[in-house]
């Protein structure tokens, strides 16, 4: 299935070529949805947050698309962040969603730019060279953030015990080895 092409109404995005694994889980993780309707929604039908800042270089949108007041799941929470040009940092200070899982897709920054992925225990963090439309899951006990050379947007589907946007738990920078 690698290769595969998937539509979502994104910036200027008409298909994406998925690896089979992410693939499979969003195909099956929709199921439980009306997912034709979630994925052909409208980014003005969206539920836009805008979050961040231009100084802290973390301005940014998210768009949430299947959620307890949107499209309605059991378990899965989806959407997309874009950030603002000039701005590079998804999430800082990093946080855990200790009832959930978080799959990220990387995507709208060229070729030879890169995303970091910061994940792994707040003490013990890695990180992982993302080129465009690579995916990262993030297991729910670990730290999750990034920081890109350059704006980009990603694609998150969040699956789990609940649907509560912001229940995580945030994570000192000082704490962060």
């Amino acid at each position: 299935m690698s290769g595969a092409s998937f539509y979502l109404p994104f910036k200027g995005v008409k298909k994406w070529a998925w690896e089979s694994y992410w693939l499979i889980y969003c195909i099956a993780a929709l199921l439980v949805v009306p997912w034709a309707l979630a994925l052909a929604a409208a980014r003005s039908q969206a539920a836009a947050v805008p979050l961040g800042s231009i100084p802290q270089a973390n301005k940014r949108t998210i768009y949430k698309y299947i959620h307890p007041d949107g499209v309605k799941s059991c378990q899965l929470v989806m959407g997309f962040t874009e950030l603002a040009e000039g701005c590079v940092w998804n999430t800082m200070p990093p946080h855990t969603h200790e009832r959930r899982m978080e799959v990220y897709m990387y995507f709208d920054f060229p070729d030879t730019a890169r995303v970091f992925h910061l994940m792994g225990k707040a003490d013990q963090t890695r990180h992982i060279v993302v080129a465009p439309r690579q995916v990262v899951i993030s297991p729910s006990w670990s730290i999750h953030s990034g920081v890109g050379t350059q704006a980009y947007s990603f694609c998150w589907a969040m699956g789990g015990e609940n649907q509560t946007f912001d229940d995580m738990d945030g994570i000192s920078i000082a704490d962060i080895r």
